[in-house]
């Protein structure tokens, strides 16, 4: 099942290392498969107000999105990122086209 890495950074403080954060990502991503499917931008506000930038990253797996978060070439880049920026960043599982909104009842009820 699809895997998401999802980060709502709501500050970051830009400069050298998050540069270099951002140079050295998209390789880390590669062997697992994973690209951006949001990367920030600016958002149309519909309903409420959210703080920080949003961004997604698609993995085909848990195991995929697992083994990039752990892997020793992102972990020698995070600080890049972790020191230079605050918010929450975390790994979650999508949902197949067949879903309907109703399937999370089984969950909620039981």
């Amino acid at each position: 099942m699809t895997h998401y890495a999802i980060a709502n950074l709501r500050t970051v403080r830009v400069g050298a290392e998050i540069v270099e954060y951002l140079q050295r990502i998209d390789a880390t991503l590669e062997p697992f498969g994973g690209h951006f499917i949001v990367h920030g931008g600016v958002p149309e506000y519909v309903e409420g107000v959210w703080e920080g930038s949003l961004i997604v990253i698609e993995f085909p797996s848990y195991e995929h999105a697992r083994g990039w978060y752990d892997s020793p070439e992102y972990r020698k880049i995070l600080p890049l990122r972790t020191d230079n920026a605050d918010g929450v960043t975390m790994l979650l599982e999508g949902v197949d086209r067949s879903h309907k909104a109703t399937d999370v009842l089984t969950e909620i009820l039981n």
